[in-house]
Order: structure tokens, then C-alpha cells, then sequence
């Protein structure tokens, strides 16, 4: 079995870092680099662009909303057509800096509010693939399965691959857990090492009721600003590893 590992990356700015993204770029399949809004800037972007040539790991845009602040974790209540400049405007930008660098942008991961906004609107969401398709419909969407980007992706005809996160909690309708409760965030070694590990074995995962769902995924995420998120990529590999599966960049998976 092949299977994608992935990381939002480059979202710091300036000499502001939030993690060590030349290493994570060696553990990873496909990075999710942040465009400007939430986090980034031309140079980190650059920067991102040229460590995932350098590493074979494939590259993906991570828009979100203008809020530096709030890392694009608030929502605020722009119009639809809006939204889908905003998203544009980064899309666009990653894929001319990455083309100076001869590579291609291969996929696109929505951050934050601005994912949870299109995630429930059906007609934000079938606004938003139009636009991915016109900019580039070769482009890969990250989804959660069953969920209304993925429906959009499909009825636009692009292709999708469905996220499993690894430090994130879910509850018993397959939803993510709120950031701001108790739980939701998973920094624990071995807690990350038996979620993954089931995953990989079943296809399930523990809610955080004590249930057990079923995930229907074929790429793995962890965020580069949870505690210790290097440390956790690293046994999320060695795990993928252990059960005899191999890595491989989201261009390759999506379908």
C-alpha cells in the first residue's frame, strides 16, 4: 500500500518559525505551504518550495484568511466572491514562485476557517473548485471524507485525496473535535503511535467518545505548529514503514 504523509508548512514569517521545516521536509511526502494570509511570506514560500524540490516531496497550496493574528483560525464573514479572490491570490502566487523554480504545484489544502467556511456551504464550495479548475484542473484537493469540499471536487471534476489527522480528535459523526475543548489536540507520543497504527492496520479510529469509526483515508496529516510535531511525523513514518506500506506524494494518490 501506497500512502501520503503531509504537513502544513511555512507558516511563519520573516525570521519567525513555528517549527523546524528543513526537517520535516525530509520526513514528509507532500507539504501543504502556507501562501501569505495566515502565515507565510515571498521568501518563506520561496524558501519552502525549493527544500521540497530538494527533498522529492510534493507541493501543495494552504490558503487561508487574512488574519495573522488569529493564524487563520477566526472566521470572518467575507462575501463568497471574496473568499474566492483571497484564495486565488494565494493559489496564484505559489504557482508562479514555483514555477521560477521549474516544479509545479500538485495540490491544494484549505486551512482553518477558511476550509470550516466552505466545508458548509455547498454553493461557497462548488464557487471555490470552479476556481481551482480554472486556475489549474490537474490540482489535487486534501478533503475530509464525506464532506461537502469532496462533493464539490467531484462534481468539478478534480481529483481528491482524504486527510487522516493524526493530531486531531474526532467524535463519534467523524467530525473534528473544536480546538478549543479539552482533547481535541493530540500531543501524546504513544497516543499518536496506536491511532496511526490502527489506522493503518483497520482503517478505523478511536473517537473521543471511546468509539471506534471507520476512516476512509490514503493520506496522513500533522500539523507542524502541535507540540513536539516533528517528533510525531517521525513515528507517524516509522509507523507507515513498520506495516510494510510506502510513502508517496498526494499527485500520486489522489483519484
Amino acid at each position: 500500500m501506497k500512502i501520503d504523509l503531509n504537513s502544513d508548512m511555512g507558516e511563519g514569517f520573516g525570521p519567525y518559525r513555528l517549527c523546524d521545516d528543513e526537517a520535516m521536509m525530509k520526513i514528509v511526502s507532500s507539504a501543504n505551504i502556507a501562501c501569505g494570509f495566515h502565515g507565510g511570506d515571498p521568501d518563506t514560500m520561496g524558501r519552502m518550495v525549493r527544500l521540497a524540490k530538494l527533498n522529492g516531496v510534493g507541493i501543495g497550496a494552504h490558503p487561508g484568511l487574512p488574519d495573522r493574528l488569529g493564524f487563520g483560525r477566526r472566521e470572518i464573514p467575507f462575501q463568497a466572491d471574496e473568499l474566492r479572490q483571497q484564495m486565488l491570490y494565494q493559489l496564484g502566487a505559489l504557482m508562479a514562485i514555483a514555477r521560477a523554480e521549474r516544479v509545479t504545484v500538485s495540490h491544494i489544502s484549505f486551512h482553518a476557517a477558511m476550509g470550516n467556511m466552505v466545508n458548509r456551504d455547498p454553493v461557497l464550495a462548488d464557487l471555490m473548485m470552479d476556481a481551482i479548475v480554472t486556475a489549474d484542473a490537474n490540482l489535487a484537493v486534501f478533503v475530509t471524507s464525506g464532506s461537502e469540499i469532496e462533493q464539490a471536487a467531484k462534481r468539478a471534476r478534480l481529483k481528491t485525496l482524504a486527510l487522516f489527522l493524526a493530531d486531531r480528535a474526532y467524535d463519534a459523526g467523524g467530525k473534528l473535535v473544536a480546538r478549543g475543548l479539552p482533547g481535541a489536540v493530540i500531543k501524546d507520543e504513544a497516543a499518536v503511535r496506536a491511532r496511526v497504527r490502527k489506522f493503518l492496520l483497520d482503517g478505523s479510529v478511536e473517537t473521543i467518545e471511546g468509539g471506534v469509526i471507520a476512516m476512509r483515508a490514503r493520506s496522513i496529516l500533522v500539523h507542524s505548529d502541535t507540540p513536539g510535531a516533528l517528533e510525531l511525523a517521525g513515528i507517524v513514518r516509522g509507523e507507515i514503514e513498520a506495516t510494510g506500506a510506502t510513502l508517496a506524494p498526494a499527485a500520486e494518490l489522489a483519484e
